[in-house]
């Protein structure tokens, strides 16, 4: 079974990636709150303390997600969170990743760097062999953080989920260990 253990984290120059714990509620939920105008319509993460117990317990407890907080290390500031769900073993070895930043955060390079350290983890610990990024087309901040992080654009999903009361289309972004081995090889030349 694919668990992150509690104690397991990473650390990049200026952020680090954790596991999600019901202590962080209070923050998340402000965070949250604060960054209503940058999230909408995009993205709908738990505003308050008792919507977060629950979001944080199914990326705690669900085998087939590992959730991760990405916090600033100057200070330890929540700088946002990298989700990757639906986690598949055997053949297929994949997960789906979702995020969002925090406004305070947003612009300045955090996501870039916590989504690179949770690729390593997914890659490593994980043992997942492709992440797949499914971006409504609008959202031109969530492209440009698939694309800078090595993503490929593999196609176009018309009503694909069920977003803010309508069935969105999205583009489907995705990276596998061959593409990253490619890009490392390509870039010792």
């Amino acid at each position: 079974m694919l668990r992150m253990h509690p104690v397991t984290f990473a650390e990049g120059p200026r952020v680090g990636i954790r596991p999600y714990t019901r202590a962080d509620g209070v923050e998340f939920a402000r965070r949250a709150r604060e960054s209503r105008g940058l999230h909408r319509p995009w993205l709908f993460p738990p505003t308050t303390v008792e919507k977060y117990a629950g979001y944080a317990d199914g990326l705690i407890e669900d085998p087939a997600k590992a959730g991760f907080l990405v916090y600033e290390r100057a200070g330890g500031a929540l700088a946002g969170f990298i989700n990757v769900n639906d986690i598949v073993e055997g053949g297929f070895r994949s997960g789906s990743l979702g995020y969002g930043a925090f406004a305070h955060a947003a612009g300045r390079g955090f996501m870039r760097e916590g989504l690179g350290l949770v690729v390593r983890y997914a890659f490593g610990e994980l043992r997942l062999h492709r992440l797949e990024i499914n971006v409504q087309p609008g959202n031109a901040a969530s492209i440009a953080l698939a694309r800078g992080a090595g993503f490929r654009l593999e196609g176009f999903s018309p009503e694909f989920l069920f977003i803010d009361g309508a069935w969105r289309d999205h583009q489907r972004w995705a990276l596998t260990t061959g593409m990253r081995a490619r890009d490392a090889a390509g870039k010792g030349r």
